[in-house]
């Protein structure tokens, strides 16, 4: 077993790390630095510019819980359009739903996408195979600006907002994005640590209440992101806490979705219990 040791910074004065193994890639691309390690911790792990991605053993805790509150929560959605998530992770959770028909993918740079395939098929499960997706090697903004296309679902599964992906953050893309919802659908996104980052959890909030009527944060200890991370969902009309557990147990038996790791009908309405000093965070 090697030596290096993984390291990341949650901000200017905390930071974490992991022990690599066998460096498996490395090599930059026209937008970001890609790393993909074995690790005795996660197995195999994915970096962009020095952050952690996903990796095999952990990536349930966040795409589970970045995809199936708001999709157990609308009735029957059946287009869906993630933002990044290049991993294939987001998509793959999402197309357990039947009645889904089909996940469009825009990710920015092809790059990960080959990564994914090549070392991460426990992530994405071959959903890059799969008929119902429709890759686009694609900027997002753009996409979401342009786009006279509808969706129930939207995801934006995005690296933290610095560099290139800060302008998917603010509340004119938001905007964007409440636009290409179709009646009745919700956007989710990641906003960040309220213990290292509370600045930046609170400002996507108030950006968020800005474009949408109903936004819930809601929050889940992630191992690869060493904190406690926020989520949220956001739309017009949807509401993920008008389920209670039993009617959410109901809707996964109905659709057939078994075998998650994480969410069920109790951890649905458990990760929208803030404690206290959240509350604070979103006051």
């Amino acid at each position: 077993m090697g030596d290096k040791l993984l390291t990341e910074w949650l901000n200017a004065n905390s930071g974490y790390f992991f022990r690599a193994g066998e460096r498996l890639d490395e090599f930059d691309t026209p937008y970001q630095h890609l790393e993909v390690y074995e690790t005795p911790e996660f197995g195999r792990l994915f970096r962009l510019d020095s952050s952690f991605m996903t990796s095999e053993k952990d990536e349930y805790f966040y795409h589970e819980n970045m995809i199936h509150p708001a999709a157990i929560s609308h009735p029957a959605p059946r287009s869906a359009l993630v933002i990044g998530g290049g991993d294939g992770g987001s998509s793959e959770e999402l197309l357990k739903h039947p009645s889904i028909e089909s996940v469009t993918l825009v990710e920015l740079d092809q790059a990960v996408v080959d990564i994914a395939r090549k070392y991460f098929g426990e992530v994405h499960k071959k959903v890059f195979d799969n008929p119902r997706l429709k890759l686009k090697i694609a900027d997002g903004y753009a996409f979401i600006r342009d786009t006279a296309e509808r969706f129930d679902l939207v995801v934006l599964d995005l690296p933290d907002p610095v560099g290139p992906a800060t302008e998917l953050y603010t509340e004119v893309f938001f905007s964007h994005c409440r636009r290409v919802l179709n009646p009745g659908g919700a956007l989710t996104l990641h906003i960040g640590s309220p213990i290292y980052r509370s600045d930046r959890v609170r400002e996507h909030a108030k950006r968020l209440a800005g474009a949408f009527k109903i936004v819930r944060p809601y929050f889940v200890y992630i191992p690869l992101y060493g904190s406690l991370w926020g989520m949220a969902c956001a739309s017009d009309t949807l509401d993920p806490l008008a389920l209670n557990p039993v009617q959410v147990e109901r809707t996964l038996k109905e659709r057939g979705i078994a075998n998650l790791q994480y969410y069920n009908g109790d951890t649905h309405h458990a990760v929208f219990a803030l404690p206290n000093f959240v509350r604070q965070v979103l006051s």
